[in-house]
């Protein structure tokens, strides 16, 4: 009776944090480039009372074991690098990658991090950065003061013109062989683990990397209905796994208040 008190107990806590990642995504159903998180389950260890093949007498064996397992627990929450709808801006330095790649960005402590949200700004120095500051690194350089048109191509090349001066250079875009193993940190960045694999560079455009818009941004690729269906299987698993822990309870009750 213990036992399925705390395996109902572990699908109880399983099910709460699976009701959190789905809220986080909900939350974010608005942030540009946001990637939703899914989170992914395994069963506990299982308890044998008796093994599969064992002897029974005159050479014979049990086809089939008895074991008690312990409940369930999460194992992973990962990243899902699907891309999301591009909604045009007409903003001259909003970017979209249609594909795959990030942004590399470097962070105050000089450390490098990488990011989808296409939310350009041109800093008063004339660096392009990203809506919190961080510059953009990857190719990217300053503008020169009375630009009055930038032009960013599909394969990263950007065009300046200041009156009849024109100006150019070309960016690149990092990807990783394994995304779903970055360390997400918030405000949409993304830090290099070892499990991710180191960054490797391109061209847009070429070789797999995705392309880029102008005047395009990339919304979150987390779908409402899907996140909605999801709560209700977490809301009716937590609620069945309740059901058992006072199912538990009533029958321990029960044989507690027995009488000769």
């Amino acid at each position: 009776m213990l036992r399925a008190l705390y395996s109902s107990a572990a699908g109880m806590r399983a099910q709460q944090l699976n009701l959190d990642v789905i809220a986080n995504n909900l939350a974010n159903v608005n942030t540009t480039g946001f990637k939703k998180s899914k989170i992914e389950f395994q069963d506990l260890l299982y308890q044998t009372t008796k093994a599969a093949g064992s002897e029974q007498g005159a050479g014979n064996q049990t086809p089939t074991g008895v074991q008690i397992g312990h409940g369930s627990q999460p194992v992973a929450t990962a990243k899902v690098f699907t891309s999301g709808e591009l909604t045009q801006t007409g903003e001259r330095l909003d970017v979209a990658v249609q594909g795959d790649g990030f942004f590399e960005v470097q962070l105050p402590d000089g450390t490098r991090a990488y990011t989808r949200d296409g939310a350009l700004k041109l800093a008063a120095d004339g660096r392009i950065t990203t809506s919190e500051g961080l510059v953009l690194q990857g190719g990217f350089q300053p503008i020169p003061a009375g630009t009055t048109d930038i032009s960013i191509a599909p394969t990263g090349e950007v065009t300046t013109k200041s009156g009849e001066d024109t100006q150019s250079f070309r960016v690149q875009l990092v990807r990783f062989a394994n995304p779903a193993g970055l360390e997400n940190l918030g405000r949409n960045l993304y830090r290099e683990t070892p499990v991710s694999g180191p960054p490797e560079i391109g061209n847009p455009g070429e070789n797999g990397y995705g392309s880029l818009e102008q005047g395009y941004l990339e919304m979150s690729n987390v779908k409402v209905v899907e996140e909605m269906v999801n709560m209700i299987v977490a809301q009716r698993a937590y609620e069945v796994n309740s059901k058992a822990v006072q199912a538990s309870d009533e029958m321990m009750g029960l044989s507690n208040n027995l009488r000769r």
